[in-house]
Parts: C-alpha cells; structure tokens; sequence
C-alpha cells in the first residue's frame, strides 16, 4: 500500500518529535492513501511556511495490521466513516484542557502505534468548536457529523510503527 505525506520539505527521516501537538490522533506522522489530499496538504503547508510543495511517498505492507511478530503493536481504526467514538477521540486529542489521558479515547501518550481513521477538516472543526462552545449539544454534532464528506489518515505514533514505512520518493506538487 501507497501512503502519502503533504509537505514543503522531503523526508527521508521521520522525526516524531518534530511533529505537533494536538492534532486528530494526537503527536504522530500523518499520511494519507490519497495522493490527491497529499498534494493539497502539500500546496497548503508550502503556503503557510514557504518553500514549495511536496509530496512524500512511503510504503508498507498491505497487511501491516496482521504481522504476527508484531502482535504488541497498537492500532486504532475508526473505518471511514465518523463516528461519536471517533468524534470524541479526535476532540479530545485536539484539546489542549483534556487530562484524561489513559482514557482509551485519547493518545495522548501514544497508547495507539497507529491510528487510522476519517480526517476532521475545517467544517468538522467548526462543528466541534460549536459543541465545545456550548452552542451545539453532542447530538446535533454527531447528526451533522453524518453529511461531512470525509477522507481518510493514518497516523504514526511510535518508532516501532514508523519502521513499517519504507520511503519511495518525494516528488514536487
């Protein structure tokens, strides 16, 4: 399976710690199987911080989920579809007030090797700022949670996930 990072920079060195904070699934390497969505996120991140945009291209087994000798690798998966559990995951990982960090509905301290799961994108933000701000009950986010086109992520948490990648190439946008 092809997995595509967006970009301003090629990476040859996944660097975890150079990741930010607060993201969906929490601190990790976010890639994409949509070249196209890479290609935006490249396009959009090579407009905020200069330098052009590029485009990473990994791969990994396409049965990574089931290698036997990693049997002690942790992955979540939401499946392509929102969810309250995957809504409730993603507001809390993105929080910067949520302490709760051994709730299985958080990664935060990287309980998950990987996390695969839908994208919140700016409308989905919206709705969870609404919800945070008390101007929408959980309800009325999930029920609009439901229209929200989505695209799909998979996020790298931990150095034992991040030797499955195998870097191909990294192209210009």
């Amino acid at each position: 399976m092809r997995l595509y990072h967006g970009s301003n920079i090629a990476i040859d060195n996944i660097n975890l710690a150079m990741c930010r904070p607060y993201k969906d699934f929490g601190q990790g390497f976010y890639l994409t199987d949509i070249e196209k969505q890479a290609e935006k996120m490249a396009i959009r991140v090579a407009r905020i911080y200069g330098e052009k945009p590029i485009v990473n291209i990994y791969e990994i087994d396409d049965d990574f989920k089931d290698f036997k000798d990693l049997k002690d690798l942790k992955i979540k998966n939401f499946g392509i579809q929102t969810t309250e559990e995957w809504a409730r995951f993603v507001m809390n990982n993105r929080s910067r007030v949520f302490t709760d960090i051994k709730n299985v509905l958080c990664n935060k301290d990287n309980k998950y090797d990987i996390v695969i799961g839908p994208v919140a994108d700016d409308n989905m933000a919206l709705l969870f700022r609404q919800y945070e701000n008390e101007i929408i009950d959980f309800e009325t986010l999930v029920k609009g949670m439901i229209y929200k086109e989505t695209s799909s992520q998979y996020s790298f948490h931990t150095e034992k996930s991040v030797k499955l990648l195998r870097k191909v190439m990294s192209k210009d946008v």
